[in-house]
């Protein structure tokens, strides 16, 4: 069930799209690290990396499978930290701040 629900995810969001890059100017971005569950495989924690550049706000995540882990830098202006655990979520994974950077 969680695998099919993170594949219809993917599909909607149309992995393997281009990811688009927006400038920021220095300061506006955070870093968060979240503990990942849920990841059974590398393909998880890589499908949902690919799906969380595709977010506005987004500019670069590392989401690690044996490190049951997601880095993510993002512009607070244009997306919330909420927003981005609601959006894992979403994916079928549950999630939790490690740390704020």
């Amino acid at each position: 069930m969680l695998r099919r629900r993170f594949i219809q995810i993917a599909a909607l969001a149309g992995i393997g799209g281009v990811a688009t890059v927006e400038r920021m100017e220095a300061g506006e971005i955070k870093t968060v690290t979240y503990k990942v569950k849920g990841f059974t495989c590398i393909t998880c924690a890589v499908g949902l990396e690919t799906l969380l550049k595709q977010q506005k706000g987004v500019t670069w995540v590392k989401a690690s499978y044996p490190e049951a882990s997601a880095i993510i830098k993002y512009n607070p202006a244009q997306v919330t930290e909420n927003a981005l655990k609601s959006y894992i979520a979403e994916t079928g994974f549950s999630v939790e701040s490690e740390n704020k950077g």
